[in-house]
Formats: C-alpha cells, sequence, structure tokens
C-alpha cells in the first residue's frame, strides 16, 4: 500500500504540471516489469536505455538522453546517479580510476573499514544518503559506511515521461528504497527533467519516510568536475559567510580555497566548509568556471533544504583522479555521529515527506559566466567571508 501511495503521489505531482504526456515504465518491481534495451525518439531527442555486460557492470543499466546540444547519461542501477553529461564540447564530470558502471551487486560498502563505497565511484552526481552520510564510523552498534546506500540502491520503479507539447520536457523518475526490518524506511521518489535544445537541467527529489516511527536523514549531492573546466587557475564561485577548514590538512589551502592547482602529485584531498547565503527567497548557487572564463558549470538550490555547501578539492595526478566536487546538502562530510552532535543531522517523522530540489546548468561562454557571477555578487553583496582557521570538528 506504501508503494502504490507513493506513485499515486507521484501520478498527482506530474499530473498537476504536465497536462499531458506519455508515459513509458522501464521498472516495476511489483508488476515485474523489466524493459531491458529499449529507446523512444521524437524530433529533436532520443531517450535510451542500454543493459551493460561484462566485468563488474554486468547488467548495470544506462539511460541516456541526446539532443542535438546536449546528452545526459544516468544508472537506475546505481541510485539514478548521473554519470556524465556533455553539451557545446564540455564534459560535465569526472575520469575516475573506475571506469565501469559498477553493479551494486560487486560492492561490499563495509570493506576498506567502510569505505567500499569508493570502488563504484565515478558519477558526476552522487545522492550521498540518504539514512546516514559522511565519512565511515562505528556507532550505535553498526557500521556507518562512507556516504550512505543510496548511491549502491538499484530503483525498484523506474518511468519516463515525455510532455505531449512543445517543448516536450523529459521527465526520468526513479524510487530508491532504503527499507530494513527494524531500521528504516525510507524512500525517495528522484526525478530528472530536461527540456531537449537546453543545456540545463533540473533535480526534484521527495524523501518519504514510510516508517509508523521518525527517523533521521542526511543528503549530500555529491556533484563532481574535472577537463575541461577544472584546470591551473580555475575558480571556485559562491556567495558564503563563512569557510573552513575540515580538517588540519585544509587549513593550509585557506589562503587559496577559491582557486585551483593543476595536477598535482601527493596531493591530498582538500575540503572546506562553507555557509551559503541566499537570496530573499533562498536561493543561491555555486559555480566552478576555467581560467580563462570562457567556460562553467553552475549549480543552483535552495538553502531551506540545502542548507551547507561542501567544497571538495582533489587536484591528484589525472589517472588518480583530478577533480573537485561542489556539494549542497543538509550536512558535512563529518560521521554521522559528529553531525549529531552538531546538530545537523534532521529528521523526518512518520508519513512526513521533505523536497530537494536543484538546477545544473552548462556555461559555455564568457557572457553566462559574467550573469552568474553578477548574480553571485548581488547575493554576496557586501557582506564580507569570515575565513575560520580551525575546523569545526575533528575525527
Amino acid at each position: 500500500m506504501k508503494y502504490k501511495k507513493i506513485l499515486g503521489l507521484m501520478a498527482v505531482s506530474a499530473l498537476a504540471s504536465v497536462a499531458h504526456a506519455k508515459t513509458y515504465v522501464l521498472t516495476d518491481v511489483n508488476k515485474g516489469i523489466e524493459q531491458g534495451n529499449w529507446q523512444i525518439a521524437g524530433q529533436n531527442f532520443k531517450v535510451q536505455q542500454q543493459i551493460l555486460h561484462g566485468g563488474k557492470q554486468e547488467g548495470s543499466k544506462v539511460i541516456t538522453i541526446t539532443s542535438p546540444n546536449f546528452s545526459i547519461a544516468l544508472s537506475p542501477t546505481r541510485g539514478m546517479g548521473l554519470l556524465h553529461a556533455d553539451g557545446n564540447g564540455v564534459h560535465l564530470g569526472w575520469n575516475s580510476p573506475v571506469k565501469e558502471v559498477v553493479n551494486p551487486a560487486y560492492m561490499n560498502l563495509e570493506s576498506r573499514n567502510g569505505l567500499g563505497w569508493l570502488e563504484g565511484f565515478n558519477e558526476m552526481v552522487v545522492r550521498c544518503g540518504y539514512e546516514w552520510t559522511g565519512h565511515p564510523v562505528t556507532a550505535d552498534g553498526q557500521i556507518y559506511t562512507l556516504h550512505g546506500k543510496a548511491q549502491n540502491t538499484p530503483a525498484s520503479y523506474v518511468e519516463v515521461q515525455i510532455d505531449d507539447q512543445a517543448p516536450h520536457a523529459i521527465h526520468i523518475r526513479g524510487l530508491i528504497k532504503e527499507s530494513t526490518f527494524k531500521k528504516a524506511d525510507l524512500q525517495t521518489m528522484t526525478e530528472l527533467t530536461y527540456v531537449p535544445g537546453e543545456t540545463s537541467f533540473k533535480l526534484h527529489d521527495v524523501l518519504t519516510n514510510q516508517a509508523d516511527y521518525a527517523h533521521d536523514y542526511q543528503i549530500i549531492y555529491h556533484s563532481n568536475f574535472s577537463q575541461p573546466i577544472l584546470e591551473e587557475g580555475a575558480q571556485f564561485l559562491a556567495p558564503v559567510s563563512e569557510v573552513s577548514p575540515f580538517n588540519d590538512y585544509a587549513v593550509k589551502g585557506l589562503d587559496t580555497w577559491k582557486t585551483y592547482l593543476g595536477p598535482t602529485k601527493g596531493f591530498d584531498e582538500m575540503v572546506f566548509n562553507l555557509k551559503p547565503l541566499a537570496d530573499a527567497k533562498g536561493q543561491t548557487l555555486a559555480a566552478l568556471i576555467n581560467k580563462a572564463g570562457t567556460k562553467g558549470v553552475s549549480i543552483e538550490f535552495n538553502t531551506s533544504q540545502l542548507p551547507v555547501l561542501t567544497l571538495w578539492k582533489n587536484t591528484d595526478t589525472l589517472k588518480q583522479g583530478y577533480v573537485t566536487g561542489i556539494e549542497p546538502g543538509t550536512s558535512y562530510a563529518y560521521p554521522v555521529t559528529i553531525e549529531r552532535a552538531q546538530k545537523r543531522v534532521k529528521q523526518l517523522q512518520p508519513g512526513q515527506s521533505v523536497t530537494f530540489d536543484l538546477t545544473y546548468s552548462l556555461l559555455s561562454n564568457a557572457n553566462q559566466i559574467k550573469q552568474t557571477q553578477q548574480r553571485i555578487d548581488s547575493i554576496q553583496s557586501k557582506q564580507k567571508v569570515s575565513v575560520v582557521n580551525t575546523p569545526m570538528a575533528k575525527e
């Protein structure tokens, strides 16, 4: 019944926003539906699902949206995570040493003292959560593994909905169930919306506590980018009131926290905790731009939903994984025990839902970057950034 309730609410929401649309169900565990390889094409778009074979990606599914100037790939097998996006000659994503779309059946999240999550990590956007997130820790008689389980949970329901009326927006929805006997029943209906011809897309996720008891939740939208935007002299832009180092290693990078090195052997990951500023409606954005200011990417989000922002700088060698992460969330990346102690872990009552909305935009020319910079400057206004020299917590 709870499953039907979620689909019913989803249908009502879809009807409210889309008067006429065609819906194609690709996966439904309750009805035994599994479409396998599948595709649909319109005048200026194609949506395709492919089943992968071989190695650790055996059985993984990838859905690709292709339009004349933009494409997006995501995996229902890996928590509806976004693998990459490409447009106007710019690649959004990164080149991880993990080359395959690893099927969670081959993952052991508790390996490497709770760091097993890294053995599948190669996506552009990873949902870290929702039952917990952050660095691994053993507490409460269990191992809280790195960044939770949602990203390694195959979707139980997947549908593609295409608006009949122009501009024929494409909606891809997937249900992620974190259901464990005596523990939790958190279910997230994820949604990606893309309008063919545009170089941006939206995420709209609804997390619901389906249990009869209240339950904690956390989420970090781990959004990862590399070349050709990330390079020596690239810049991070965001309106913030405060920046602090995640740990002692990051202290020495405070003076240059907004800029990047080129690939640097021996560079350990450097993380900064940010407190984002927002406009009167709670909207804010963060961006990464290349040195010349000619290409970049931005993420817009609402601080009432995602109140904190993490900046992850991993400018190691190209083969090791040259990447930076822009990470809006409800929590920083500290273990759940620290986040609880510092009152950042949130809670859902039985039957309660919470939504998360983000917009990802490719910036492919200097004018788009200028407009993004102006908007960030407007939110920042005259408020100075407070630079805190000590970490807010120690693991």
